[in-house]
């Protein structure tokens, strides 16, 4: 489901803020852009976002401004110079005409270079809090999505429903319809068949095209679709296999149509339903 959030915290040190996007997917996927120097909180923020979310790709976007007027102190990290300079130490042994590195360069390599006022550890229970900020109002936001979601869900449902009693009173009339024409053909060629004759014609006709099973399916399927929007919850992978289901019983139902109105109900129900699986794929 889409949505977006964001949230921020003002500090004496400067402004965190995080943003939040999500859009469809089948799974849970969570991207994060974050400073480096918090990138060891990057498991801590997916647990937090896996917590309150099931599916969806959420790209998670996570800013530090320090105030300008405050004093910062640069500290070059001894560690990541060292792993730098094997590196390059390295380098320089397998390919002699390579350049060394400049100073600049090795201040801007990724991890080098931190922020004194930029720490992990300091930060966690600061981000921590305004991801859940985020969180809450993503949380909120498609929420609202949900519900309008679900009228039209629910609009879609009563219209198929309408749909499935229509067609009931269709077949008693196509078989009356073939059961005359039947007779006339007879009486045309001035044939007298036994009566069990055409009743065995006329049995078998009614097996060819009776839909009732079909339509008992469909009553049930929608019964239960509109369970699981009651129910609410995670239910998007619920909603999307009825979909599946709808689907087939309103092709069987067009494959077994002897009249236009019987073929024009099952294109409406087909169309309903893939109007429906387009909704349903918002769904969480």
């Amino acid at each position: 489901m889409t949505g977006f959030a964001a949230a921020a915290h003002e500090s004496a040190q400067g402004s965190l803020g995080v943003e939040l996007k999500t859009v469809n997917h089948r799974y849970l996927e969570f991207q994060t852009r974050i400073p480096e120097e918090l990138r060891s909180l990057e498991p801590a923020m997916r647990e937090a976002v896996a917590a309150k979310l099931t599916r969806g790709k959420v790209d998670c976007r996570v800013t530090y401004t320090p105030l300008t007027a405050a004093a910062r102190s640069l500290v070059p990290d001894v560690q990541a110079m060292a792993a730098l300079k094997a590196a390059a130490a390295q380098v320089l042994r397998d390919f002699p005409e390579a350049r060394g590195l400049s100073v600049s360069e090795v201040l801007h390599w990724p991890g080098v270079l931190a922020d004194a006022a930029l720490s992990a550890d300091k930060f966690k229970l600061e981000l921590m809090g305004v991801l859940e900020q985020a969180i809450g109002e993503l949380d909120a936001s498609r929420a609202r999505e949900g519900a309008k979601l679900e009228a039209v869900l629910r609009e879609r449902l009563g219209s198929m429903a309408k749909l499935v009693e229509d067609a009931r009173p269709l077949v008693p009339g196509a078989l009356k319809a073939f059961q005359d024409k039947l007779a006339g053909k007879i009486a045309e060629a001035g044939a007298s068949p036994s009566d069990e004759r055409v009743h065995q014609e006329i049995v078998l006709y009614a097996a060819r095209i009776d839909v009732d099973e079909e339509l008992a399916r469909l009553v049930t399927h929608i019964a239960e679709f509109r369970r699981v929007l009651d129910k609410g919850g995670a239910c998007g992978k619920r909603l999307d296999f009825l979909c599946q289901e709808l689907n087939r019983e309103a092709n069987t139902l067009g494959s077994k149509s002897v009249a236009n109105e019987m073929t024009r109900i099952s294109v409406e129900l087909k169309v309903l339903i893939e109007q429906m699986r387009e909704q349903v794929q918002n769904i969480e």
